[in-house]
């Protein structure tokens, strides 16, 4: 069990790894993205500002040889005309894209190399014709190289057009480096390589530590169970933890079962020491009578062994219904007329000490079987006759959804703090009553038992009124 809960850490920490492990790499993606674009977005911006600053000089006139270009190399200017001459160009400036700056220029073209243009511009805006004096509205951005000093370089060229005030085009194209943004962005993917192992180092072990800490009552649980099985004293508990967590519910549900399993097994073992002792007295009863007439054959009670015998034969079929409600067996799903039921059981009992009477028999039925309910109306009948003075009546009522069977009798009624112990197995409240008058205690069991797997109810009313509530069909 040991090697199981270690398994289940491992995966448990294993899982939490690789959920981390491709959250990170996505959200470490995303920042890597969002911060290229964003610094390539400032990269255009600048060299846009740069393009038009230039761009307005000569829409205003000034000479192409008095241009006031940027120095350095973190702003190459280069100014093209029409046909591609290089008119003007900043300090140090040898080389833009590979062309020598005092080499005759590619014509300057409207669209863009789609190297993540910064500015768009819709078709009517490109196409509008700039007048004389005026500047492009729209800048073209894209990627290039450019040679300033003997350094080369990527750069994010703007390219924006201008008409100086004799109406000729010039073609300004201005660069911004991206130095700053290639380093940014391996700052960050190298801080991302170097924290993304460590921390899923931190959260394997966090998950480790997390799960064995909430995994150990589960293994105090398997201590105890293991225990409990190999000394089958069902009196022991699991620990609770006390946490009002899963577990902590699991182990009270755990002591609940055991306690639940210990209650059955005492109660057979109540049961099988009641049978045992109710089935040895007829049985040495039937021997006795036995051994007398084989010896004394003029001495046999016949009658008397044959009553013991029947005694017997009733006593095992209790025990063997008690047993199969006890297994449980479902009763059958059947309609049962509750009165058709009475009339029928009360014309069978003619050797009544006392004739049953019958009350109101209102037409319901229930469902269920027969030989059970059955059983329980000629169980009820036994034990009013035992009781009764002079009156057995029975009877069948409708209660809303309830069937409802009554048998009372004009006994001494049942005491109230005894009305709920009398439904229990081998129980009979009058000590000295002779077991051949008073039966074994086991049909007002048997009758409670069967009224609960048919989802009724059996309760004693006003002491000696015995009412069996059933679902009605």
């Amino acid at each position: 069990m040991r090697r199981v809960f270690g398994k289940v850490r491992v995966r448990a920490a294993a899982g939490a790894s690789l959920v981390v492990a491709v959250a990170l790499v996505a959200a470490g993606t995303a920042l890597l993205l969002v911060l290229k674009n964003n610094l390539v977005g400032q990269a255009d911006l600048q060299a846009e500002n740069a393009a038009r600053e230039v761009a307005t000089q000569i829409a205003t006139g000034k000479p192409y040889e008095k241009l006031d270009l940027p120095d350095g190399d973190d702003r190459p200017v280069v100014v093209l005309a029409e046909d591609g001459r290089v008119l003007a160009a900043g300090d140090d400036v040898r080389a833009v894209d590979g062309n020598a700056v005092t080499e005759r220029q590619p014509p300057a073209t409207r669209q863009p190399d789609g190297s993540g243009s910064g500015s768009g511009s819709d078709d009517d805006d490109d196409d509008r014709e700039i007048k004389p004096g005026e500047v492009e509205d729209k800048a073209r951005h894209s990627g290039g190289t450019a040679t300033v000093g003997h350094r080369t370089a990527d750069y994010r060229f703007a390219t924006v057009e201008a008409k100086d005030t004799q109406g000729d085009k010039a073609v300004v194209r201005a660069g911004a480096p991206l130095a700053a943004e290639r380093e940014a962005v391996g700052s960050v993917r190298t801080a991302m390589l170097i924290g993304l192992p460590c921390l899923l180092l931190v959260v394997a072990g966090v998950t480790w530590l997390v799960t064995r800490r909430a995994l150990r009552p589960v293994e105090g649980i398997r201590r105890e169970m293991a225990a409990i099985t190999a000394s089958t004293d069902l009196s022991r508990r699991v620990p609770e933890p006390g946490s009002r967590d899963e577990i902590d519910r699991l182990a009270r549900t755990t002591n609940e079962t055991l306690g639940a399993l210990q209650e059955s097994v005492e109660r057979q073992r109540r049961f099988v020491a009641d049978a045992s002792h109710e089935l040895r007295s007829p049985i040495a009863s039937l021997r006795t009578q036995l051994e007398v007439g084989i010896a004394h054959p003029e001495l046999l009670d016949a009658e008397g062994a044959v009553e013991d015998a029947v005694r017997l034969q009733n006593l095992a079929a209790d025990l063997l219904l008690l047993a199969r409600l006890d297994a449980g067996e479902r009763p059958a799903d059947t309609r049962i007329d509750l009165a058709a039921l009475v009339r029928e059981e009360v014309s069978q009992r003619v050797g009544d000490r006392i004739a049953v009477q019958v009350g109101d028999l209102a037409g319901v039925e229930v469902a269920g079987s027969r030989s059970q309910v059955g059983r329980v109306l000629g169980n009820l009948l036994d034990n009013a006759e035992r009781h009764a003075a002079g009156t057995v009546r029975a009877s069948v009522v409708r209660d809303g959804r309830w069937a409802v069977l009554r048998v009372e009798d004009d006994g001494p009624g049942v005491p109230p703090e005894e009305r709920e112990r009398i439904f229990e197995r081998f129980v009979r409240l009058d000590d000295a009553r002779s077991r051949d008058d008073g039966g074994a205690g086991l049909g007002l069991a048997i009758a409670r038992d069967v009224a609960e797997r048919h989802g009724g109810t059996l309760a004693v009313r006003d002491g000696s009124v015995f009412e069996l509530r059933l679902p009605a069909a």
